[in-house]
């Protein structure tokens, strides 16, 4: 389910992620877990308190190019077609010095970025923002970086970017011990699936793209600190992960969707028991949970899972995607309904775009 990672342009040993440097071109996808990660324990190592896995998406593509500047005062970065400000621009920079650091290098660099993924809306926009950045800077600065080390760097802009450098099924592994110990445990990895048995799909039901009133960031540092459920979700979500990684190997996609169903909901109990509550379910999410409820009744697999956001992902069988679509996109009420597959990891893509 997932794609070596290798450059097109000089090839380097295998397994080794290199470019041309000066300028990189990289692709992600988006990937939505399917069991949570949800608050951390370092915010500025972005170490999680919890293991997570996901799927890699086939659709909303992100496509950075940076390239370096050596004449240039200051970074400068476009993010589809328009100058980035604000907490955007600065999360980029960052970043880019973090990648200097490694690197050994004061010089600029030119970043654009053409994102596909609705912003801030729950639909894991950061996750290939950062996994196409991660990759694209760590080649125009010269860094050869194999996938275990591209995935920990790509954490650092965002915990599930991590995921997003691996194509199908990841699982993100948490750390442990001292915060420079879990640093270097905490990257993600492919996890092995029955493909031929799961052929699952997702069908993703948009019922809000606009941003979200109270950020990833802020909720899961209210939820962690205030919420009395989140110590027995986290413990949880230890056994929903073992149970996961079972249900892909045996290619069970009923036993994927009760433990993606059940964990997704289990966050969101978390997040309403914060103090003040946080609450992303909105009225069209509350109908999109009943047509599936419905559809199941019918005798149809079909399991919801969600991220922060009130935006819904329908897990179900290929065979059964246009029924499911059908179905949840007359209970989103005129909300965009996507259907998404496994999709590839991360990649450099040469001059003429392939």
């Amino acid at each position: 389910m997932s794609e070596q990672l290798i450059t097109l342009i000089d090839l380097a040993e295998p397994g080794e992620w290199r470019g041309t440097p000066g300028r990189a071109t990289a692709v992600a996808h988006p990937n939505i877990a399917l069991v949570k990660y949800w608050g951390k324990r370092d915010e500025k190592l972005v170490l999680p308190r919890t293991d997570s896995l996901s799927m890699t998406l086939d659709i909303f593509p992100t496509t950075t190019t940076v390239r370096l500047a050596p004449r240039a005062g200051q970074d400068t970065v476009t993010f589809n077609g328009r100058p980035a400000t604000g907490e955007a621009l600065r999360r980029i920079v960052a970043f880019l010095d973090l990648v200097r650091d490694r690197a050994g290098s004061s010089e600029r660099a030119v970043v654009d970025t053409e994102n596909t993924v609705p912003t801030g809306a729950g639909l894991a926009s950061s996750a290939s923002g950062f996994a196409a950045l991660a990759a694209a800077a760590a080649a125009a600065y010269g860094l050869g970086l194999d996938a275990t080390e591209l995935s920990r760097l790509a954490r650092r802009g965002s915990g599930s970017a991590s995921r997003s450098v691996f194509g199908g099924f990841a699982v993100w592994h948490a750390g442990s011990g001292t915060p420079e110990e879990a640093d270097l445990g905490s990257y993600a990895e492919p996890v092995p699936a029955a493909a031929r048995d799961l052929d699952p799909a997702l069908v993703i039901a948009v019922v809000d793209a606009g941003p979200k009133a109270v950020s990833s960031r802020e909720a899961m540092r209210r939820t962690v600190d205030t919420s009395p459920l989140f110590e027995p979700w986290a413990v949880s979500s230890k056994d929903d992960l073992t149970q996961m990684r079972a249900a892909l190997l045996a290619g069970d996609l009923e036993a994927v969707g009760e433990i993606a169903e059940r964990n997704a909901l289990g966050m969101h109990a978390t997040m309403l028991a914060a103090r003040p509550a946080v609450r992303y379910l909105a009225p069209a999410t509350l109908r999109v949970l009943d047509s599936v409820l419905q559809l199941r009744r019918d005798g149809l697999l079909a399991y919801v899972t969600m991220d922060a956001g009130p935006n819904v992902k329908v897990l179900c069988r290929r065979v059964d995607v246009e029924r499911v679509a059908a179905v949840v996109r007359g209970a989103a009420a005129g909300g965009a309904v996507h259907i998404a597959r496994p999709g590839p990891g991360t990649r450099l893509l040469n001059a003429d775009g392939r």
